[in-house]
């Protein structure tokens, strides 16, 4: 059976390596050429895919990585795994996905099962996709949903073990669907229905981004009355039941948590319905980055202009080199606006808009520990007794403080 997936970066790849692991004629289609390049060569900076796997399958000809179009004829399977980011305005951006629909329509040539794995909003496959193919009269097209759940560099929750939760615009689609990745996925759970399963994956990441604004405004507060938010959460977290910890950061990066609760809040607006508590979530994630800076200005007698900052880890996340909406960024633009002399180090990014990661240094007034990877070694920061804060989203202790 053959198995076309449109798009190679996190979600699609990992797909393909669960797919063509399965015993399935795996094609994965991506409009960047230089990723697909890096494919054929097995090069990638997706974490968790195992590239020997995917050179044998290409040695035997299961997988192929391309850009030609041309190579998705005679698809079983269409997989419809492209970014649904935020355009310039923060608004909802689906004009991958429409091309990516597009692009399958065209080369459609047999019945075929479509599945979209890209977050959207409810409706989106009903109204947005199967429309787009409905000129297409000759073959039966069937149409289901599966939206990701991949978490780069989780090392414990894998495309396996992970429940994939499915639905589809008929019971053949919904059938077909569940048979195809009950041969790579563990464990399957059926929604009632396209929109259910498409509001799940926009809650699971409005929940995160909620309760991460509970934590910073908490963080806020706790600094305020003079005691550690991060010594308050690990204290709740000794509750064995009704709480999950989520701990305070400079705001929220990646290609979920900032994003998905915008697509449930549109919808909610176009429906006449307000969501004054995520929007005020976001908000608060959004402007975290400066209440922090604020802070460290009053730790520093208020004046930043020509010191020296470093920044360790500016990726959205630790393990990870995305840069996708990554606080970092916005925490870096608005010390400089603030004269700060900036530089950063991190190992996994090593390059990022044509600046390249510096070694840590000790000629630094401040560091900054914003995404501690593991292959950052603080010891120098430690040892030449450089003034620290850290400000990373997480209860680990690298040997200062929680500041925020």
């Amino acid at each position: 059976m053959k198995v076309s997936i449109i798009g190679q970066g996190y979600v699609g790849l990992t797909v393909a390596q669960g797919a063509v692991s399965a015993g399935y004629q795996v094609i994965g289609y991506d409009i960047d050429s230089n990723l697909i390049s890096e494919l054929s060569i097995g090069k990638t900076h997706v974490p968790g895919i195992k590239m020997r796997i995917l050179k044998e399958k290409m040695s035997d000809g299961s997988y192929l990585p391309t850009s030609n179009s041309n190579e998705l004829s005679n698809s079983d399977i269409f997989i419809l795994a492209v970014p649904t980011p935020l355009d310039n305005n923060h608004m909802p951006d689906l004009s991958y996905l429409i091309s990516a629909s597009e692009l399958v329509s065209r080369n459609v040539t047999k019945d075929c099962l479509v599945i979209n794995e890209s977050t959207s909003f409810p409706g989106t496959l009903r109204n947005l996709i199967k429309p787009i193919f409905d000129e297409i009269r000759v073959h039966e097209i069937l149409f289901s949903v599966a939206p990701e759940r991949v978490d780069p560099g989780n090392v414990t929750w894998n495309l396996s073990n992970t429940p994939r939760v499915i639905s589809g615009i008929s019971d053949e689609a919904v059938k077909k669907t569940i048979e195809f990745y009950s041969t790579f996925c563990e464990s399957i759970y059926q929604a009632p229905s396209a929109e259910v399963a498409e509001a799940s994956k926009l809650f699971e990441n409005t929940f995160r981004q909620v309760n991460i604004a509970l934590a910073n405004e908490f963080s806020l507060l706790s600094h305020k009355i003079g005691y550690s938010a991060h010594e308050a959460l690990m204290a709740a977290s000794t509750k064995p039941f009704g709480f999950m910890p989520f701990y305070p950061s400079i705001g929220v990066g990646g290609h979920c948590i900032p994003v998905d609760p915008v697509y449930l809040t549109k919808t909610s607006k176009n429906l006449g319905q307000d969501t004054p508590l995520i929007d005020k979530s976001i908000e608060i994630n959004l402007t975290m980055h400066r209440k922090v800076v604020k802070r460290i200005q009053e730790t520093l007698n208020h004046n930043l202009s020509g010191l020296k900052i470093q920044i360790a880890g500016i990726s959205y996340k630790s393990g990870v080199s995305d840069m996708r909406e990554s606080p970092a960024l916005q925490l870096m633009e608005h010390l400089v606006n603030l004269g700060a002399i900036v530089s950063w180090h991190d190992p996994v990014v090593k390059k990022y808009n044509n600046v390249y990661s510096t070694e840590l240094g000790v000629n630094i007034d401040l560091g900054l520990i914003v995404t501690p990877h593991d292959q950052i070694d603080f010891s120098i920061w430690k040892s030449s007794r450089v003034n620290v804060l850290d400000i990373s989203s997480n209860s680990t202790d690298y040997g200062w403080p929680k500041f925020i």
